[in-house]
Formats: C-alpha cells, sequence, structure tokens
C-alpha cells in the first residue's frame, strides 16, 4: 500500500474554532507579530512545537491512576527509571520537570566563564543555559547540514575535523562534548551510529565527558536503521541501546521522544557529577525520585517509551514529513531534504530573496501562514539564534521556518490544508515584507520580542 495510515484509532476529540484571515490579522497585530504570544484557541493548525503537544495514549492515561505521589521513594519513579534503563542504561537518572532544567542543571557544574562547549548544532533552551552560565556555545556540524537544499542522509553529523581542531584549540576549557539527535535546529535531521561513536571516541581520546541531547532519539534510530549501511532490519530498540552505550550522560525532554506531555530527565555515568547534580535538583526542582514532576507523569512517560520504539509508528511519524515536503518541494517552495523527522523545514532565506536576513524572512513567512491559514509555525534562524554575547546581530547560517508536528495530533486532512495554504501564499509571497524587533529581552528573544512589520 502507498497510503501510510494512521496506526491508531481516535478516542477523543478536541475541537478547533475556526478563524477568519480578518480576525487572525487583528490577533497577529495585537500579538506584536510574536506568534508565541497567540492564544492558542486562536490557531487552528498548531505547528510552533513538538515539545509537549503530543496526544497521549489509552495505555499512558491508564498509567497515569496508578500514580504514585509519594514525595520520596515512590514506585512510580522505580517504574520511570526502570523505563530509561531498558533503553540507555547509564548508572544516574535524574527527572527533571522537562528538558531545559536538566540543560540548566548540567551547566550550572560545568558551565562557567572562558569554558567552551561544541555540538553539531545547540538548540535554543541549550545555547541560552551554555551561555547564562557565562560559557561560549559553538556549532560543528558538517558542511552538508548547512546546506537546506542538498540531499545527504545524515546531515545532522558533527564535523569530527573540526571538532578535533576544536579539541586542540581549547584544551581543558571544553568541558564536554554534546551531541543532538537529531539535529533540531538544523532541520530535524538525523545523526548516523558511525558519526555518534567516531564523536565519542575523540571526546574520549581528549579525556572528555560526551554528552547527548536525546530528545528525538527514537526518530534518529529510523533513520539510521533505514539508511545506514548494516543497520537495515535490525529493531529500533537496539539501535537506540547502540546509539547511547559510548556516552557519559544525556539530557533529555521527554515532551519531545516519549509522548508526554511535561517531563525530563538527566542521566549521568560520574557519580560525583551526578551528587552535585541531585544537590542542584533539590534546591530547583525536588526531591530526585520525583524532580519536579508528578508521580502520575513518570508514569506516563514510563509508558511512552515503551510506545515510541513502535515501527509502525515511526514509519508513518517520518512519512507524514515526507509528504508535505514532497508537496510543497513540486510546488516550488525551498524545502530542507530530505524531510526531518519532526518537522517540516521551510528555506525561508531562499524562497524571499527579497527580504534580508537582518529583515527576518523567516518571520515574513511565518506571520503570513498564520495570517493566511491559522496555521502556527516556528522562526529557526536569526531572530531565534539572537544577538552575540556582545551585543551584535550577524544573520544565521540559515533562515528557516520549522512546522513541527506534534505526535497522534493531525490527520492526512490537516497536512493536506498545510499544502493547500501553501500554495496560496506561493501566489502572493513576492508582496510579503520583511521585520524589524522593536522590543527584545537580552537572551531567548524568539519567545517574548515585539517586532513590527517594515
Amino acid at each position: 500500500m502507498k497510503t501510510i495510515i494512521e496506526p491508531f484509532r481516535i478516542k477523543s476529540v478536541e475541537p478547533i474554532r475556526m478563524t477568519t484571515p480578518e480576525e487572525r490579522r487583528d490577533l497577529l497585530r495585537a500579538a506584536d507579530y510574536n506568534l508565541f504570544k497567540l492564544h492558542s484557541d486562536d490557531v487552528l493548525i498548531d505547528l510552533l512545537t513538538d515539545s509537549g503537544t503530543s496526544a497521549m495514549s489509552a495505555r499512558q492515561w491508564s498509567a497515569m491512576q496508578s500514580g504514585d505521589e509519594s514525595y520520596a521513594g515512590s514506585p512510580s519513579f522505580f517504574r520511570f527509571e526502570a523505563a530509561i534503563r531498558d533503553l540507555m542504561d547509564f548508572k544516574h537518572i535524574i527527572p527533571t520537570h522537562q528538558g531545559r532544567a536538566a540543560e540548566a542543571i548540567l551547566f550550572s557544574i560545568l558551565g562557567g566563564k572562558g569554558k567552551f562547549i561544541p555540538s553539531n548544532t545547540h538548540f535554543d533552551t541549550t545555547r541560552g543555559n551554555i551561555e547564562n552560565s557565562g560559557a561560549r556555545a559553538d556549532d560543528l556540524v558538517i558542511a552538508e547540514g548547512k546546506s537546506p537544499s542538498l540531499v545527504h542522509p545524515f546531515k545532522g553529523n558533527m564535523d569530527l575535523a573540526k571538532l578535533e581542531a576544536y579539541l586542540e584549540q581549547h584544551g581543558d576549557a571544553v568541558p564536554c562534548v554534546m551531541l543532538t539527535i537529531t539535529n533540531n535546529a538544523g532541520g530535524g535531521q538525523p545523526v548516523s551510529l558511525a558519526n555518534i561513536r567516531a564523536t565519542a571516541a575523540l571526546a574520549r581520546r581528549y579525556g572528555r565527558p560526551f554528552i547527548i541531547d536525546g530528545c528525538r532519539f527514537a526518530e534518529n534510530a529510523w533513520f539510521i536503521q533505514q539508511r545506514e549501511e548494516g543497520q537495515k532490519g535490525r529493531a529500533i530498540k537496539e539501535i537506540v541501546r547502540d546509539c547511547f552505550a559510548d556516552a557519559d550522560g544525556m539530557t533529555m525532554s521527554a515532551k519531545k521522544d516519549a509522548f508526554a506531555n511535561i517531563g525530563g530527565w538527566l542521566a549521568l555515568n560520574d557519580d560525583d557529577l551526578a551528587e552535585k547534580a541531585r544537590t542542584r535538583l533539590i534546591m530547583t526542582e525536588g526531591f530526585p525520585t520525583y524532580g519536579g514532576l508528578a508521580g502520575r507523569d513518570l508514569d506516563a512517560i514510563a509508558q511512552g517509551l515503551s510506545e515510541i520504539v513502535d515501527e509502525d509508528y515511526l514509519r508513518y511519524r517520518i512519512r507524514t514529513n515526507e509528504y508535505i515536503t514532497e508537496r510543497l518541494d513540486a510546488m516550488g517552495v525551498p524545502v530542507v531534504k530530505p524531510a526531518g523527522g519532526h518537522a517540516v523545514f521551510v528555506d525561508a532565506r531562499a524562497w524571499l530573496p527579497h527580504i534580508a536576513p537582518l529583515q527576518y524572512p523567516g518571520q515574513a513567512v511565518a506571520c503570513a501562514l498564520y495570517e493566511l491559514g491559522g496555521i502556527r509555525g516556528c522562526e529557526i534562524g536569526t531572530v531565534m539564534f539572537g544577538r552575540a554575547p556582545d551585543g551584535t546581530e550577524a544573520p544565521a547560517s540559515m533562515d528557516l521556518v520549522r512546522l513541527a508536528m506534534p505526535r497522534r495530533v493531525y490527520t492526512q486532512s490537516h497536512a493536506d490544508y498545510i499544502v493547500e495554504v501553501f500554495e496560496e501564499l506561493t501566489a502572493m509571497k513576492d508582496s510579503l515584507r520583511g521585520y524589524r524587533i522593536t522590543e527584545e529581552p537580552p537572551a531567548l528573544r524568539h519567545f517574548t520580542a515585539k517586532f513590527a512589520p517594515l
């Protein structure tokens, strides 16, 4: 069969409030042209993020009824811990309320002024937590990962030559080596198992801990199974275990590849580092067996981890993004190719060459999609990556618009509607204008900045 159907039935529905372009124009103006400021019930199809927006399964809802809310030693924690260890066998599992909390704890210990932390591409909160500590976050993705239209099976790979030179240059000032799977800010592109192992080996050779940001580990494992030599036919669960086998730790947002609406964890092998992390956790999140979460949340995550490695689900998940990407490519909309795991990425800079990068073409596309069709996406580019620590601003390497697909939420007709909105937008794209920022915070500006059209 050519049609990849949703491998689930819908048992509960939530109504969408239908709005008109005229209403959305006013709503956009009232939100200072920042899509994060819109009320979600004013959005028809919400593709702002795939984080925490999943539809939970009947078994997850059932598992929540078993949640034990004891302050310390809850059985919910031990089910949560066992579910993680079944996939990633780390010595210490430290729950947090979401992924950025795990990052904040980790970099409060490893970061600091004069430190340098490399990754293939740091995402926004990772970069924010590193820079907030006084350290510098650097991206060392392969050159192919910076070319949206280039087809390459693993555009998220770390550039190993650049990493080695980086480790030589900065020496002891590098407290760890990071790797994001999949590479969210680079178009949701995967990292090969060979590259994960080579990055780990390089970090080990220089005596540096190797930390994986594993938010979309199952999607990354699917790409490895489908694209990497020698991996075809292997179970997703086996591939996942191999991905983390050489890591010294990981940060995780369970709001992605664990089907949870909240939660995350920091996993570590080093006893000393884990002790410091738990001390910090108690001060900022909660006791080490709940870490800012309710027991029912821990149980929902544990069940979600058993569901995310299902191959029927992953096949459907990846195919949804491929379908939309192929349709947009056929109509001449420049997209990141091949399709990413969790989102469709539009190359706004290439699509709107009349808008300069510092006039934010990604923001122009994102605002137009909402006004025209009620679709909320997210700019991933010059706005998101923000100013350098010294206050200067330069164009990001790419200006993308991410349409992140919530897991198990939308159907084929929603996908077709997205394509139809792009068909209409294509006819008027040359009339779109850029934006200027009228007000911005010193860090993570894309969440709260105010914009005005030029």
